[in-house]
């Protein structure tokens, strides 16, 4: 069956849900969204318990060892490109492919800046001491941060993968709901990033 061509005048107002499969790739982000937030409240509720809690006369604590600048250059790496993923779903429901992928291709170059930089300031920590087995605070500490790292990781991974291979397909009813599904998760991880900022970074550095 020969597939519907469409223009910027005949492409559907929400054509991320005008079919089924779009329909339910909808809902499906959203139930793994709820679930994610599960696990991150839990992962959250054992930082928080563990927070500076170690061996006596611990070396490392949150107020000595968090850099906020560092952590300020990351987040607004990450909301920058939270931006993007907006302006290519702007793109996408007025039928510009090429603006939904030239959008969504600088959300992974800045998705990539944040991991860079997550990456050298987990290794600078390990180097100083503070690795993942030192304390109980350090195992917490790596293993909300990483999970949230993992999740950027799985993120760029997703949308990379749409870029590649819709290259040459252009814009759809079958690709549309997927890179949909694919900012809406990018925006969660934005959003989880920023209770990381304040409640590790900025509660750790200011109290």
């Amino acid at each position: 069956m020969e597939e519907t061509k469409f223009t910027p005048q005949t492409w559907p107002d929400k054509a991320e849900q005008a079919t089924l499969e779009g329909k339910n790739k909808f809902v499906g982000i959203w139930i793994f969204i709820c679930s994610d937030i599960t696990l991150f409240a839990s992962v959250f509720a054992t930082y928080l318990s563990l927070k500076d809690k170690g061996p006596a006369g611990m070396e490392f604590s949150a107020a000595s060892l968090f850099e906020l600048p560092l952590a300020f250059v990351m987040t607004m790496l990450l909301l920058t490109s939270s931006l993007t993923s907006v302006y290519a779903m702007y793109h996408l429901k007025n039928h510009n492919f090429k603006g939904v992928q030239i959008w969504m291709s600088i959300t992974v170059l800045l998705g990539l800046g944040f991991l860079a930089l997550e990456i050298y300031e987990f290794y600078h920590y390990v180097h100083i001491g503070f690795g993942y087995t030192q304390s109980a605070f350090s195992s917490a500490f790596f293993t909300l941060v990483g999970t949230h790292g993992l999740h950027v990781v799985i993120g760029l991974v997703w949308i990379v993968c749409l870029i590649v291979r819709n290259a040459k397909r252009g814009l759809n009813l079958y690709n549309a709901p997927k890179y949909y599904a694919a900012s809406i998760f990018w925006h969660f991880i934005d959003v989880i990033w920023v209770f990381i900022f304040t409640v590790v970074y900025l509660m750790g550095v200011l109290g």
